[in-house]
Order: C-alpha cells, then structure tokens, then sequence
C-alpha cells in the first residue's frame, strides 16, 4: 500500500470511528450522566455496554489519530515523525489541532475513565462527562487532517467525516 492509500485509508477509519463515537456520545448524554447514573451500572446492563462503548470508541479513536494518522500525515509531508508529543506540536503549529495539551489531557482522562469505572461513582461520573466535552476535541482534529490533506491534494477523493442526526 502506498503511502497516499494507508493515508487515505485512515482519514476514512477516522471518519467511520469518529461518527460512530458521535453517535454513542449522543445516546449516552442524552440525559445528564451523574454519580447515580454511574452506580446504576452495575445493575443496568444496557447502560453499562453503552458506557464500556464509549470508553472504548473515545480510546480507539484517540489512538486511530495520535498513533497512527497524525504520524502517517506528518510522513507524507516529509516531517519528521517522533514522539507523540512532538507530533500533536507539530499538528498545533499546522493548524490541524487546538492544542496538543488538551490533547494529553484527554489522554489522562482516558485513563480515568477506565480505572474509576468500578471504584467511584461520582468520579466516574465527572470523568465521562470531561471525555463528553472532548469529542469534539477528537473530531475536529479528524476532520481538520482530512481537510488539510485535501487541500494539499493528498487524497484522491474527499471522504466524508459523518455527524450523526441527533437521535437517540
């Protein structure tokens, strides 16, 4: 595979992530998520799944643009790839994201989300209701990557980062 295809290919895995964390973040705050909710967990299966799925799609997501397109963008424009950090300076320098230390900080609340799951109700809470207000976050750095490769005609045909109807 080309390096313009595997770019490709992960402008559109982040498209297809990105809408369906969109879509999971949608039905899990439809409602305000507070510490009863969270102790409800142990008891509502279905609740329960859509928590453990938006955990997972926020951390999948997280990884799909930090680990593997933010690197394979920056390879294609003939920069240096490094560290993760570096690479998230460089993305904020190119106008591609906010700020590389929300980014960290969202990578920290990741962690949260996970470890706080089965201890705490109230931080558990918190912590989702933080990863809630990131997606965007997420999002936009996806669909910003694919603009800018766009742009610089790096892809061969605009793909379409779907938002989701708000649905429940």
């Amino acid at each position: 595979m080309s390096d313009l295809s595997r770019l490709l290919f992960l402008v559109e895995t982040v498209g297809l992530e990105a809408h369906h964390l969109r879509q999971t973040d949608l039905r899990l705050f439809a409602r305000p998520f507070d510490a009863a909710r969270a102790a409800n967990l142990r008891t509502d299966v279905d609740e329960a799944e859509r928590t453990d799925a938006f955990v997972a799609r926020f951390g999948r997501l997280q990884d799909t643009l930090g680990e593997k397109l933010l690197p394979e963008l920056l390879h294609c424009l003939a920069e240096p790839v490094g560290p993760v950090i570096d690479n998230l300076d460089r993305a904020e320098k190119l106008g591609l994201l906010r700020s590389a230390d929300d980014w960290l900080a969202a990578r920290k609340l990741r962690k949260r989300m996970v470890h706080e799951y089965v201890r705490d109700p109230a931080a558990l809470a918190e912590a989702l209701n933080e990863g809630h207000a990131l997606v965007s976050l997420l999002a936009d750095f996806g669909e910003a990557v694919a603009q800018f490769a766009q742009r610089r005609g790096m892809l061969l045909a605009s793909p379409a980062v779907q938002k989701p109807r708000d649905s429940a």
